[in-house]
């Protein structure tokens, strides 16, 4: 592969070319309430070629290798017609590397009709539970085998294997419709999906228990969170906002993030690491071949990085993160996240509740949107929290407030840090969902706005 790659590359004249080929095999099994609604295996082999020249890109992907040469000169063509628009990339010393991402056991050697036979048994046991209304159950295995090569020298073949499963319970009372779900998926083999029952009959009870469950009344709250939304929160709320193809053409943005900014307590730190074995955002290299880094978005309360891909990294003048990731080999590499978390600290979860007369525990998240600094999540579960206790369920939770506020108001973090992948992935650009983990710990905030009646 790699004589055959720079033969083609060597014939055509730029100052960069990146060639990236993608073999992958898909399974897939959908259960949505009693129906299969969709099951089968789907192999799949493409590659994209990027060219730059003065200082303009060209692009073009494929599904047939004998037409690599074409697809190059096509790019290059591309590129020069684009002219001098200023593009340039952060100078990387070239790397040759193979590498396989460890798997436990090789969901490929699972038969499609013993994949089946699982969801099925998921299913059943969701929606034989009384008041369920209707269920999903997702199973997905993608093993992806890929390859880049530029004309700066650098080869890089990784192989691995994503497996992931997601199971959903849709509960109904009257006109009272709740939900509940959960998702697992990342690089660790076929094990991880097996011996959930008892997650499917959790998931099942707590969409039912929500129909029971009382309306907060909207205010100003002490708020402890999960390790799984404080994820979700570092991802979506800020993760993003750290992405610097974002960032660099956002004055406003900038403005409010200049580096060296202080954006919380001593305590806090977030961090994006690709390096995290078998998480659902690891690679050894990206999509760039820049080795993948551990960087600091916010080390002890104080902005200290940002995600870059080669390009924007020289844009800003500031150091590469290895996060330029393409969702396939039809996409080009834009700059994203992989695993995103904080950092845990030293306080205990019971801890966290001395002191608090009224407040809420907020487990997991159903849904959100960001616009800019401004964020609303959905709690999947809340409880109550009455003079330093968990008293009663709540439901229809939505937080609500501006990042760099709520990132100040963080005031105890939890001992350990929890990860989470799944199924849902990452959306950008119109390239979703790619695989990303995003992580926490048990987080207690001050004065965050909720949502109610």
């Amino acid at each position: 592969m790699r004589e055959y790659l720079w033969e083609a590359i060597k014939a055509v004249p730029a100052d960069y070319i990146e060639v990236r080929i993608e073999e992958t095999i898909r399974t897939r099994v959908d259960f949505v309430g009693r129906e299969l609604e969709q099951i089968g295996t789907v192999e799949r082999r493409g590659g994209c070629v990027r060219v730059l020249s003065n200082g303009g890109w060209g692009f073009a992907s494929f599904n047939n290798l004998d037409a690599l040469r074409t697809n190059i000169q096509k790019a290059a063509d591309m590129a020069r017609l684009v002219g001098n628009s200023g593009a340039r990339l952060v100078p990387i010393t070239p790397v040759v590397a193979e590498y396989m991402m460890k798997w436990g056991k090789d969901p490929i050697q699972i038969s499609l009709s013993e994949k089946q036979q699982l969801c099925e048994r998921y299913n059943h046991i969701i929606l034989n539970t009384p008041k369920v209304q209707t269920t999903s159950v997702r199973y997905r295995d993608i093993a992806l085998k890929k390859y880049l090569l530029t004309s700066e020298g650098t080869y890089i073949s990784q192989q691995g294997v994503f497996c992931g499963i997601s199971l959903a319970a849709i509960a109904k009372e009257g006109n009272n419709i709740q939900q509940s779900h959960f998702s697992t998926g990342d690089f660790r083999g076929y094990a991880q999906v097996e011996g959930l029952e008892d997650r499917a009959e959790s998931v099942a009870k707590a969409a039912v228990d929500l129909l029971s469950a009382e309306q907060i009344s909207g205010g100003k709250y002490t708020v402890i969170i999960d390790p799984k939304l404080c994820g979700v929160f570092v991802h979506e709320a800020f993760g993003h906002l750290s992405e610097a193809d974002f960032l660099y053409e956002n004055p406003h943005l900038q403005e409010l993030m200049p580096l060296g900014a202080r954006f919380g307590a001593d305590d806090l730190s977030i961090v994006d690491f690709p390096g995290l074995e078998g998480e659902a955002g690891y690679y050894p290299y990206d999509d760039e071949g820049v080795p993948g880094t551990k960087t600091y978005l916010i080390k002890d309360g104080i902005l200290s990085n940002r995600l870059h891909c080669r390009e924007t990294a020289a844009v800003m003048n500031e150091p590469l993160s290895g996060n330029a990731r393409a969702i396939d080999y039809a996409h080009e590499p834009i700059v994203r996240m992989s695993n995103t978390y904080l950092e845990p600290r030293g306080c205990r979860f019971e801890e966290m509740f001395e002191g608090v007369s009224h407040g809420i525990y907020a487990k997991g998240a159903i849904g959100g949107m960001t616009n800019c600094e401004m964020f609303t999540f959905s709690a999947e579960e809340a409880f109550l929290i009455e003079n330093g206790k968990i008293t009663k369920p709540l439901r229809e939770v939505v937080l609500t407030g501006n990042v760099f506020e709520t990132l100040s108001n963080i005031d105890a973090i939890g001992d350990d840090v929890v990860f989470y992948g799944g199924l849902g992935g990452c959306g950008k650009a119109g390239q979703s969902p790619l695989p990303v983990s995003s992580g926490g710990s048990y987080i207690r905030v001050q004065n965050v706005t909720i949502g109610g009646r």
